[in-house]
């Protein structure tokens, strides 16, 4: 084995050690995976590119390992061939008992906290969960969805997608509302599919303007629109989605900085200052009507087209984002 993987480091040989992974996986080695990882670190520095077997290593530590291994290699950065935040992996096929003696940073420890709580876990008062870096609640309150969340394997990723809304679609004709400028408002919103845009193949514009929401929509068509209410439950679901996602290529930001991102811009919209108190959020939100929307026609990839309008001050936003995949392209984000 010793002389094979030596082989395999001198060579450069990528596909070869992956399939060394996945024999050391299948035999639970943990000791010699991160020997493994630690050989191919160092392996960069005679010139071999081997850091994606590393970071695959971190990945199916972080997916498979007992909860110290995973531990160990958790951090909240994104990586770039991680098919998710390794807080997420992690949190996915770990308890938060087998994870929390091990992490080793404040905000390591949050998000996994975080994702934990998203897979119904109540967290008050254990205060290795540092509540204190996302001023998120370590419980989900009574007005919250329940969460599309990922499931990770060994080669792929399977993302829940956002539930069926109960009420309808009708046809509107469009009708342009008087715009307003409120960067912030479009900045949070456009943040909500930055992967999309910044690292895919996506694009996504917002319209902010006075009056009801298809004012702003039309702003965002090109013909007829079709318009659809959306309880407050599932728009934060969608803006939730939407946030955790890469989209076609981009890399996956996580469930719990979906609900960070969701409940940070439903704060904006209702004027509250950030951190909120969540029985506050929870009441204002009924301040809010939420649409889903579309031109009529089908649509593939991942998109986000939703609006909001808030009638008593008299505005309202609406987003369309998309990013698709090339032909033939089968990877998930």
């Amino acid at each position: 084995m010793a002389m094979s993987l030596d082989d395999l480091i001198e060579a450069a040989d990528l596909n070869g050690l992956l399939r060394a992974v996945d024999g050391l996986c299948e035999r639970k080695a943990w000791e010699d995976l991160v020997e493994l990882a630690d050989r191919c670190e160092e392996a960069l520095e005679r010139g071999k590119q081997l850091w994606p077997i590393a970071m695959h290593i971190d990945y199916r530590l972080a997916l498979e390992a007992p909860g110290d291994y995973a531990a160990g290699v958790v951090h909240p950065e994104l990586s770039r061939f991680s098919l998710g935040p390794l807080t997420e992996v992690a949190a996915s096929t770990h308890t938060w008992a087998e994870l929390a003696p091990h992490l080793e940073t404040p905000q390591a420890a949050a998000y996994v906290a975080q994702e934990r709580v998203l897979r119904g876990d109540r967290l008050d008062g254990d205060n290795r969960a540092h509540p204190e870096v996302l001023d998120l609640p370590l419980h989900l309150e009574p007005w919250e969805p329940t969460y599309a969340l990922a499931t990770f394997r060994a080669d792929h990723v399977e993302v829940a997608e956002p539930w069926d809304p109960r009420a309808p679609m009708e046809e509107q004709t469009p009708q342009e509302g008087q715009l307003i400028d409120d960067q912030e408002l479009e900045s949070t919103l456009l943040d909500l599919v930055a992967p999309w845009t910044a690292e895919s193949n996506g694009a996504a514009r917002v319209a902010i303007t006075e009056g009801e929401a298809p004012g702003a929509i039309s702003h965002l068509a090109y013909d007829s629109i079709r318009i659809g209410p959306l309880e407050t439950a599932e728009a934060i679901q969608r803006m939730a989605w939407a946030a955790a996602s890469g989209g076609a290529h981009g890399r996956r930001r996580g469930a719990a900085l979906g609900r960070f991102m969701s409940w940070y811009g439903a704060a904006l919209m209702n004027g509250l200052a950030w951190p909120v108190e969540p029985e506050a959020l929870g009441n204002a939100l009924g301040s809010l009507r939420w649409f889903r929307w579309d031109e009529g026609t089908a649509e593939k990839g991942w998109v986000l087209r939703i609006a909001v309008e808030h009638p008593e001050d008299g505005w309202a936003a609406a987003i369309a984002a998309t990013d698709l995949l090339e032909e033939d392209d089968e990877e998930e984000g």
